[in-house]
């Protein structure tokens, strides 16, 4: 290992990182650049932002290696993340979400939600929900960057989580969501060209795209036994319908990732940082680019692998990497490029971690500080919301402890909690986790966010009942039904005696998101319809100027 170009790469990247975080916090003056960078941020800052936060080392080790594992059927999340995780979230959500979110002069996903609907429990209920769940995701992210930092520098696993976690930390905690935004842009861009690069390099070292794909389809008699069994069919074909993958590939990877983005509080926050809906459309392309060339290498080449480590060593990804997904992306990677791709590429992996840490722990940190402290001391009298604090924003000085906020404090908190479960979880872990928390954020959340932006008469009742009851419904099916999740948890077995309730194919194969959505809508829809509509005051202010959107 030539450690002196190791240390050229990696000062040259912290010193950029470390001017970039300098620039923010120089600019970070209020609540409102802490938590919503000023409303003024550049189509290409919001852009790359926005895809660096979507895209972290989950999708690049995590569903890289499910792809090295069972093969290129997962290349359908790709399509997803663009459709749904970009076009539909930025025309449809993103303009109104802007619009909205600035009507009502909310700085934080659930305040957004909360003020649509009147209610301080909205606000209370979505902080904790996000405090609480998010740092099992934050510990799925460091863990894939830590992975790569074990395989290619040979650094003690435990001591690449700690490393990791102090770095996002320091500029997370002084520069807000403006040092978070400027440093996504410029990881944004190392990660897109890192993978662009990979892209190109196993596709000529396999001897080219028909070639490398036509391999890799020869091999399907090489497919691992468990995968088989399990539903698979090679790494070129998609899984045997109703098979137990072929449910957790649709539901809770394809479905759980590509339509659970839409309702992820950090991303969705990405969109009242401009100023008005001609820098969302400039952000549009360039977000969809970087999605595809991210999210398309990582799948393409996790299955290419197969090929690479069989032609070269004799044996299938999977097996060469001792049967833990999670070290098929970063092995290939210090195996089969040069030393200096490695370096590299190391920060590629870096920056997808550091830019989606970043903004959950600043999402985190908001959501103690803003969304449940301080919402909490500000709370009305007569109304939920009073007139003076919708107009007067969120730009009252933030409670403090010390000499620092309620909300630099929640970032600490977060940055230990993702330290301790990501030196608890098993290997393998990153994708299902991924996919689990975004699955909860949008069965909790996609109902009432549509709701609160397309519906006029859903109430504060109904988005309540909404709220609830897909959250509760999401954590008993993952506590007594979800069959990786309630084996794992030990909770059932525990109360029950049974490993899950429901010991019957396809119902434990099923993503909770699928039972959960339906519920959450049904409640949102059933109870706004009985219970009075919302005050007329609230409405109008929440949608002026939405129809000449």
């Amino acid at each position: 290992m030539n450690y002196f170009l190791l240390g050229i790469v990696f000062i040259v990247y912290f010193l950029m990182v470390g001017y970039v975080g300098y620039l923010a916090w120089k600019r970070t003056n209020s609540s409102e650049d802490f938590l919503v960078a000023g409303r003024e941020t550049h189509p290409y800052i919001m852009a790359l932002s926005y895809g660096a936060t979507f895209i972290s080392t989950a999708a690049i080790v995590g569903f890289g290696g499910v792809a090295g594992k069972y093969g290129m059927g997962i290349l359908w999340l790709a399509f997803l993340n663009i459709l749904v995780g970009i076009f539909i979230a930025f025309v449809f959500f993103g303009k109104r979400t802007r619009k909205m979110g600035k009507n009502l002069n909310s700085l934080t996903f659930p305040e957004f939600l909360g003020r649509r609907f009147d209610s301080k429990f909205i606000q209370y209920f979505s902080g904790v929900l996000i405090f609480c769940a998010m740092p099992i995701y934050a510990a799925v992210v460091l863990i894939g960057a830590a992975r790569f930092m074990e395989s290619s520098l040979m650094l003690d696993f435990n001591l690449a989580l700690f490393i990791l976690a102090v770095v996002i930390c320091g500029y997370v905690l002084f520069g807000g969501l403006k040092g978070v935004m400027y440093t996504d842009a410029l990881q944004g861009t190392i990660m897109f060209i890192g993978m662009l690069i990979l892209l190109v390099f196993i596709y000529w070292v396999l001897g080219g795209v028909t070639e490398a794909n036509t391999a890799l389809t020869n091999m399907a008699h090489l497919y691992p036994p468990d995968a088989l069994a399990e539903g698979g069919t090679g790494w070129t074909s998609f899984p045997k319908l109703g098979s137990p993958f072929w449910w957790t590939l649709v539901t809770t990877i394809i479905m759980g990732v590509g339509i659970g983005a839409l309702a992820q509080p950090q991303l969705a926050v990405r969109f009242m940082t401009v100023k008005s809906n001609k820098e969302l459309h400039r952000s549009l392309l360039i977000g969809a680019v970087f999605i595809a060339v991210m999210t398309g290498t990582a799948y393409i080449v996790g299955s290419l692998c197969n090929v690479y480590f069989y032609q070269n060593f004799g044996q299938i990804a999977i097996d060469y990497v001792g049967g833990n997904m999670d070290s098929i992306i970063p092995t290939f990677i210090s195996t089969a490029l040069p030393e200096w791709f490695v370096y590299i590429f190391l920060l590629s992996l870096l920056a997808a971690a550091m830019s989606t840490l970043s903004s959950q722990y600043h999402t985190q940190g908001t959501a103690l500080g803003h969304d449940i402290v301080d919402a909490f001391k500000n709370r009305g009298t007569t109304r939920e919301y009073t007139d003076e604090e919708i107009l007067e924003g969120s730009s009252k000085e933030e409670t403090r402890i010390g000499f620092i906020s309620v909300s630099q404090l929640g970032i600490l908190i977060a940055v230990v909690l993702s330290l301790i479960i990501g030196l608890i979880l098993p290997g393998g872990i990153v994708a299902l986790g991924t996919s689990l928390f975004m699955g909860l954020c949008a069965a909790a959340f996609l109902p009432v966010y549509c709701a609160a932006l397309f519906w006029k008469r859903a109430t504060r009742k109904g988005a309540i009942a909404g709220l609830l009851s897909g959250t509760f419904t999401s954590l008993f099916l993952l506590v007594f039904v979800y069959k990786k999740t309630a084996v794992g948890l030990g909770i059932c077995k525990a109360l029950t005696g049974m490993d899950m309730l429901i010991n019957v194919m396809p119902w434990y194969s099923i993503d909770v998101m699928v039972f959960a959505i339906p519920v959450s809508v049904i409640f949102t829809v059933v109870v706004s319809l009985l219970s009075p509509p919302m005050d007329e005051k609230v409405i109008k202010r929440s949608f002026e100027g939405l129809s000449e959107e």
